[in-house]
């Protein structure tokens, strides 16, 4: 029997939820099962709208992340849509979360 992780879903504003990530399901079908509205678009890795960053804890994908760029995967951002969790992880989630992603050209 495959683990069943649990997501904690921070959000920018200080508030948590936790949540269990059955079978082979993403961090945003775990979060939609839980009736926990995160932003998407696309559902396939392609628009970004989904992102999140990782503070703890491992994910694999479903298929490649194309609208990430190495260094943002290297920040620890990730695409919910299409990341498995492999452990129990602690992910940055919401909007706020993808407007500091795309905003600094930096990072």
């Amino acid at each position: 029997m495959a683990p069943t992780p649990t997501l904690t879903l921070l959000w920018r504003d200080g508030s948590e939820e936790a949540v269990r990530a059955s079978g082979e399901s993403t961090v945003l079908e775990a979060a939609e099962s839980a009736a926990i509205g995160l932003p998407f678009g696309c559902r396939t890795g392609a628009c970004g709208t989904c992102a999140g960053r990782s503070v703890e804890g491992t994910v694999q994908y479903n298929r490649p992340p194309r609208a990430l760029k190495t260094r943002h995967s290297e920040a620890g951002y990730l695409l919910c849509c299409i990341a498995r969790p492999l452990t129990d992880c602690q992910i940055e989630v919401g909007a706020d979360v993808r407007a500091e992603m795309v905003s600094n050209p930096w990072k």
